[in-house]
């Protein structure tokens, strides 16, 4: 019997992908999906033979944001609800402790390994939350996606205000946060949001073979440095992210990967890198 009622989570190869499973609800995500998808890539991060995961949807949808019994309780309250699944209890990435992964969806990016959004559908309110704060997003040209905040009378939230902006623009941002309009995948790949503009139907399948072309081609351990390298450095200056960067450079020159990486190219043969074990 699996552990999970509202998200599949299936390993193929060196991929996870774990799909929220409400399609009646565009998958709209409740308290429980949530404590799934955390507990899941909690998963993924301890399983030596995972490079990746991609997160997506079932039926129509990607995400179309909190369920709305779950907004109605909360306006009604005029606070924020939640309940605690403690059997799901789970406290993937961030190995530093670093205070700015530690809030709602910034976690995704203490995570040591990639995640990509597979945005198949319709993707609203946290659920556009969510896909914001994956490493990557490859999005079906028929997709809708829209921010929805301002027209149920909130604000940009779940960190969205800062994630955003810094991939597409202060101004691309705001468009998008203030008009809540809907947009599409070709919108989404133009102005910096999709990374990759897949046809429909197709956008597991791509994040699927990317993340299977690096497990083949990169070290584990280049992929969590270079992540944590990302998104520690946004939030320091040049200087010390500089610093940073050459300390950990030469500790990668010390590393049994570096050695490797170097013989596979002489040999002209596939790399034999070493996993990431953790705990």
């Amino acid at each position: 019997m699996s552990l999970y009622k509202e998200i599949l989570y299936e390993i193929t190869g060196s991929v996870a992908v774990l799909t929220m499973n409400r399609p009646d609800t565009l998958n709209a995500l409740t308290d429980l999906t949530q404590a799934e998808i955390r507990h899941a890539l909690g998963e993924s991060e301890k399983n030596a033979d995972v490079i990746g995961t991609v997160l997506t949807g079932a039926g129509r949808g990607f995400c179309s944001g909190v369920d709305m019994n779950a907004l109605g309780a909360m306006s009604e309250a005029g606070e924020r609800l939640g309940n605690v699944h403690e059997h799901l209890a789970s406290d993937p990435g961030n190995p530093d402790d670093d205070p700015n992964f530690r809030v709602a969806t910034a976690y995704f990016l203490g995570l040591r390994k990639p995640l990509i959004a597979a945005i198949n559908g319709a993707c609203a309110g946290l659920g556009f939350s969510y896909a914001t704060f994956c490493d990557l997003r490859f999005v079906d040209r028929t997709a809708r996606l829209t921010t929805s905040f301002a027209q149920r009378g909130l604000i940009a939230e779940h960190g969205t205000s800062w994630m955003l902006p810094r991939i597409i623009g202060p101004a691309h941002a705001l468009d998008l946060l203030w008009s809540s309009r809907k947009f599409e995948g070709d919108e989404a790949y133009r102005i910096g949001y999709a990374n990759r503009l897949c046809e429909p139907g197709e956008c597991v399948q791509e994040a699927t073979e990317f993340l299977e072309q690096i497990a083949a081609s990169s070290a584990p351990m280049s992929l969590m440095m270079m992540k944590k390298q990302i998104y520690r450095h946004l939030n320091q200056e040049l200087g010390s992210a500089m610093v940073e960067s050459n300390q950990w450079m030469d500790e990668s020159l010390g590393r049994g990967d570096f050695k490797e990486g170097v013989s596979s190219f002489v040999e002209k043969r596939p790399p034999d890198f070493q996993r990431i074990m953790i705990d």
